[in-house]
């Protein structure tokens, strides 16, 4: 009996061991998962942390890039307008008048050379070409000179369109020399062909034909 007892006793201690042990282990366990946690914490603030500074400076540089190109914009669309000074620029006036001088003496001097009688057909067409080829450049001038001085077509500085101004005047100038010199010559030529026509026809009279 008393043999029972004792190995009673000693399975109880066992239980209680095993019991103890079990809970130890538990408890191990348990504090081990808490510092797990603990440290997944540590990391996920971490990582806010970094991401929060990842965010920020992003954010920042964004701005300052929005900025930038706002400023930008804003200078951009500055160099699309026209400045009143531009408008009134003495050149433009030059450039218009020279544009009426071309077609008004290049209309008179087709009207006379038509009128006059002395010229051919194929010269005739020779010299409408020449004054539709210049009346055509003269008005891509034209184009050129409204491009430049409406505002909303063209980006340039005050000083860059006054020197685009210049550079019309001067080609558009040129071409009205050229048709003066042109005009001049075809006049000598018609002047020789009348003279020549009169000729003709004394010698006609003369003759008696």
């Amino acid at each position: 009996m008393k043999r029972i007892r004792i190995c009673g006793l000693v399975w109880a201690m066992l239980l209680c061991g095993l019991g103890a042990s079990a809970q130890s282990s538990e408890a191990t366990q348990l504090m081990l998962n808490v510092e797990k946690l603990s440290q997944l914490k540590n990391i996920l603030a971490d990582m806010k942390k970094g991401y929060t500074v990842v965010s920020q400076g992003y954010k920042k540089v964004k701005d300052i890039a929005s900025g930038n190109f706002s400023l930008h914009g804003v200078f951009l669309d500055g160099l699309m307008a026209v400045s009143p000074e531009v408008k009134k620029y003495r050149r433009v006036a030059d450039i218009i008048s020279a544009q009426k001088n071309i077609v008004s003496e290049y209309r008179a001097a087709m009207k006379a050379f038509h009128g006059a009688d002395v010229f051919n057909t194929s010269e005739l067409d020779y010299l409408g070409k020449v004054y539709s080829s210049l009346f055509e450049a003269s008005l891509q001038n034209l184009e050129d000179l409204a491009m430049v001085i409406t505002s909303g077509k063209l980006r340039m500085s005050d000083g860059e369109r006054l020197k685009a101004i210049d550079r019309i005047f001067l080609d558009t100038s040129d071409r009205l020399e050229f048709l003066r010199d042109f005009n001049r010559d075809a006049v000598v030529l018609l002047r020789q062909k009348q003279r020549e026509k009169r000729e003709i026809g004394q010698l006609r009279m003369y003759y008696g034909q």
